[in-house]
Formats: C-alpha cells, structure tokens, sequence
C-alpha cells in the first residue's frame, strides 16, 4: 500500500497513510500532520519513498517512520526523553518532539557535522519546530549515536536510523526502567530486521526481532 499513499500536499500524505492502514494511531497521524515533510525532503517530498539528503544519507520513506512512532508510541508520553540515533534530517526528531510535548525533550544525535547543521536548518524553517528548539524540546548534537548519548541519558525511548552491525550494549544501558529500543539490525548474511528491545521495571531485557528491512548502515563518519 506504500506506492498508493503519496499525496500533493503533507496532509494528503498522512491522511493517505491513514486511509491505507500504513498509520494506524490518531496521537502519530495528528504528529506528522504537524511535521510538513518539504522542510526535510529536498526532493518530492510528499511521496511515500525514502529520498538521499545528502553526506551519503536518507530520509527513509514516511510509513516507516510512522511504524517507528508506533512501536515507541507507549514510551512517547507528555515529558518523556528521547534519543534520536542517526537523526539526519530531522523529520523524525520533529514528529517525536511533537509526540512528547509539552514537556518532553528528543535529542537527535549525528556523526556528520554536516547532517547536525542540516536538521538545525530544517527545523527552523517553521514557528513549531524554532520554538522546539527555543526550548529544549529539539536539539541536536554531533557524535557517535551507537554509544549513545551518556550525559542526557537515561531514555524513555531510543530510535536507531540507520541498521547497525551488530546489537550495541550501551544503547540498551541507556535506556530507563521501563524503556523501549527500536533499531535495524544487519546479521551475518546481509540481512537486515528491526528488533524492539525492551527493557522492563526490574532491569531485564526482552529482545524481540521483527520484519526484514533496508536501511543504509550505521557507520562511521568519512572524511
């Protein structure tokens, strides 16, 4: 249903994602009504497609980044804290922003300089996303995502951008008590599967691995 969901504006998008069941919660459907994609996608931005932003990086397509809102949405409460692993952009950052206002905070962490001024840019295009900035909501930093981000955390939820060669213990210690992980992983074979990595109340972690997927990797910054 994907090819059938791209629209001429962003609410044609998202309300199309909605009609063909590729959103299924209203609290993520109202977030991306809020969240105009042509501030982030530089080309055709209501298509249901990922896109290339530049620095060897995408936007991934806009069911997929609803599907990520929905796995977290139980950890995306009013004053939750999350980190945003290979942010880019800063679509995403945005949406989840939305979705933990007020009082919550998203930091989207980069290891691109370039890609951390990009999404700075992005967001400040619109009143709602400089006035995320203005407060703490949105910031972005520059880093090595797959060790996270120590001095903010503990995280209500981490969402994880890119896939990942191998399951990165410091994300899941990062994570509070209860606190959920949402990350692609690629395994021996090439072969790349989202897995939601829970953690629970008294500290022990279920890992649960679920469909197959195509993200660019998680890397390491080139010069």
């Amino acid at each position: 249903m994907a090819w059938r969901s791209s629209g001429d504006s962003n609410s044609a998008l998202v309300n199309n994602l909605f009609k063909n069941g590729l959103i299924k919660e209203e609290r993520v459907r109202t977030a991306m009504l809020g969240v105009d994609r042509a501030h982030y996608a530089p080309r055709a931005p209501y298509n249901d497609s990922p896109q290339s932003i530049g620095f060897r990086a995408t936007i991934s397509a806009p069911h997929m980044h609803a599907n990520a809102c929905e796995s977290l949405l139980p950890f995306l409460y009013p004053g939750a804290k999350v980190l945003d692993v290979g942010s880019g952009s800063g679509y995403l950052t945005h949406v989840i922003a939305e979705l933990v206002k007020p009082g919550g905070s998203v930091i989207g962490i980069d290891h691109i300089q370039g890609l951390v001024d990009l999404a700075n840019t992005n967001t400040a295009k619109s009143t709602e996303g400089r006035g995320l900035m203005e407060d703490g909501g949105i910031v972005f930093v520059k880093g090595d995502g797959r060790k996270g981000y120590a001095v903010a955390a503990p995280y209500d939820a981490i969402h994880v951008g890119a896939a990942a060669a191998v399951h990165h213990q410091e994300l899941v210690d990062q994570l509070k008590s209860p606190g959920r992980l949402f990350v692609p992983v690629e395994d021996e074979q090439g072969l790349q599967h989202i897995w939601v990595i829970d953690k629970k109340a008294d500290g022990s972690v279920v890992r649960r691995k679920e469909y197959g997927v195509r993200y660019v990797p998680l890397t390491d910054a080139y010069e």
